[in-house]
């Protein structure tokens, strides 16, 4: 069991399978002159199934989550799923990707074993599309999604952030089309996560700012706390149901006393909060042949010193230095 000293359990799971991303979005990397992880220093595809059967076999892991980077651009993910969905118990598994690369792998992850796919879409508008991430690959996000809807990769989610001056206006035109897809959105708050430190809290779009303009055009019914349980979203019913909307309020709403997660970077260290300093090595151990024991116990210390929230809602919060591309989303 990941334990803290909150009495929060650990269960799901994020693991960076890279560093890379194919996209160069505003808000979480700089365009140019990032350094990249030397093929040395990433965990090889047995490593990464080593720690996950660990995670899944000794400590109390439900849930695994492959991020990135963009994970889509790790050559032995399909292997790696597959190896994962042959673990007993069998861990309910999810990629968050954003896209790209969907329309090409989608039948191909059903069939190893992935349950489904969070897509990161910010916007309808492909000019806008190209402004956020300075790249032109709109169509190729629409076409992802649409994979894997039809390869049963659901419920398909899609994850949105609003810029102010960009597509800060679209809320409504985005819930509109996710229900006419049959997509479950959810809007994400702008973190601190890009390495270029361009985020200000002053100008961001609050969840308080996305409801009042999603109530221009719909009907939203909280679900409640007791339906969210240890979800980072909080979920409205759209116009009286079945379809429904989320809000991941991180910065103005913390959830961290309910955070169910740890994370494992691609190079091997985990990090028992997105905004951590501190990381715990499991590459040394993997690679200095410890026994699964010595490395889960390593995972089990990191977990006990988490500290009890992430320091957002702190006025004073100050970025961490390592992009998010580095940690996984």
């Amino acid at each position: 069991m990941l334990i803290d000293t909150y009495d929060r359990v650990a269960t799901d799971l994020r693991v960076s399978l890279t560093d890379k991303c194919n996209l160069r979005c505003t808000y979480c990397m700089p365009e140019e002159g990032l350094q990249w992880l030397g093929k040395s220093a990433l965990l090889s595809d047995d490593e990464i199934v080593r720690l996950i059967r660990i995670a899944v076999t000794r400590l109390g892991i439900t849930e695994v989550r492959f991020t990135g980077g963009e994970p889509l651009l790790r050559p032995g993910l399909v292997s790696i799923v597959e190896q994962c969905a042959a673990l007993t118990p069998r861990p309910r598994m999810s990629l968050t990707t954003n896209g790209i690369g969907l329309k090409r792998t989608a039948t191909a992850l059903k069939a190893a074993g992935l349950d489904r796919v969070n897509v990161s879409l910010d916007t309808l508008r492909p000019d806008v599309f190209k402004t956020l991430t300075r790249r032109d690959r709109h169509k190729d996000v629409l076409d992802g999604l649409e994979a894997a809807h039809e390869a049963g990769l659901t419920p398909v989610k899609v994850n949105s952030v609003l810029m102010p001056g960009l597509n800060d206006d679209e809320a409504p035109e985005l819930l509109a089309w996710a229900v006419a897809h049959g997509y479950e959105l959810r809007f994400i708050e702008q973190m601190p996560l890009d390495a270029q430190h361009g985020w200000k809290r002053d100008g961001m779009i609050t969840a308080g700012d996305i409801l009042a303009s999603l109530r221009t055009r719909f009907t939203l019914t909280p679900e409640g706390d007791a339906s969210r349980g240890s979800a980072p979203a909080e979920r409205w019913t759209v116009d009286g149901g079945p379809h429904r909307v989320g809000v991941i309020a991180s910065v103005t709403r913390p959830f961290c006393r309910a955070c169910d997660r740890t994370r494992l970077t691609a190079d091997g260290q985990v990090r028992t909060c997105l905004f951590a300093r501190e990381e715990t090595d499991l590459r040394g151990a993997l690679r200095g042949d410890a026994p699964d024991e010595e490395i889960a116990q390593l995972w089990r210390t990191a977990m006990w010193g988490k500290k009890a929230g992430s320091g957002l809602d702190d006025p004073s919060f100050l970025q961490p230095d390592r992009p998010m591309s580095a940690i996984g989303g």
